[in-house]
């Protein structure tokens, strides 16, 4: 992935950051973000990490947007339960602490998270988990934006133990960009890319960089508008899968 730096007015898509606010701001500074920009997060922004409170501060800080993660929907229907007065649905530790230390300014922002973004400029659509090929957005599972990593034998979502990768099968357009599904390197498909490359578990904080307008490209030059930054340490062990 290119380690040059790019000219401000361009649109950035960042992938899963898990309260690593550090290598977020490194990795906006490589990318040179400024006024004039847009920012995007694919989600799961409080959760394993160092430091969900300088997340949420930067986020406010930047204005940026971001689609609604697993774990983010987790923390809102832990909210839920504690506003209705049902049994709180199952959370972490981790999870708890961060639940139970963010403000009602802070809900408000995680319950105004969709579950995808349309940017018409660069046709694209970007996403936490996954869309099932060929279902209109108004049909997708709801377990398939937030979730998915692979189609069953009967194109159903599965997060764990599936062989066929959804982003493998899609045809666009539009072109998707997605995270959850944390692998070493980004995930180049014709109609798809993934970009959390894991880190949170030590690996590396990526984003998308493109120019007003731009298009995503083929596969073949797909990693030039591709950028990364090394994580400061390992925070949180991988799940199995």
């Amino acid at each position: 992935m290119p380690t040059k730096q790019k000219e401000t007015g361009h649109t950035i898509i960042v992938g899963d950051v898990h309260a690593c606010r550090d290598e977020t701001e490194r990795l906006l500074d490589l990318a040179r973000f400024g006024p004039g920009d847009a920012l995007y997060f694919l989600g799961d922004l409080l959760s394993r990490g160092p430091d969900p409170e300088g997340m949420i501060a930067l986020i406010r800080r930047t204005g940026a947007k971001s689609v609604r993660g697993n774990h983010d929907d987790a923390l809102l229907r832990w909210r839920a339960a504690q506003k209705s007065g049902d049994s709180d649905p199952p959370i972490k530790g981790s999870q708890r602490r961060i639940a139970e230390h963010l403000d009602e300014a802070d809900w408000e922002l995680l319950e105004g998270l969709p579950l995808f973004i349309d940017l018409p400029d660069h046709e694209l659509r970007i996403v936490h988990a996954g869309v099932i090929p060929g279902l209109p957005m108004e049909r997708q599972p709801v377990e398939a934006l937030l979730s998915m990593r692979y189609l069953g034998p009967n194109d159903e979502p599965i997060e764990k133990g599936g062989t066929v990768l959804w982003a493998s099968v899609y045809e666009g357009p539009p072109h998707v960009v997605f995270g959850h599904n944390a692998q070493p390197e980004p995930q180049i498909h014709p109609w798809a890319t993934g970009i959390d490359t894991g880190a949170v578990y030590g690996g590396r904080l990526t984003a998308v960089v493109l120019e007003k307008g731009q298009r995503m490209p083929p596969p073949e030059h797909r990693l030039d508008v591709l950028f990364s930054v090394p994580a400061s340490a390992r925070y949180f062990e991988p799940p199995s899968r």
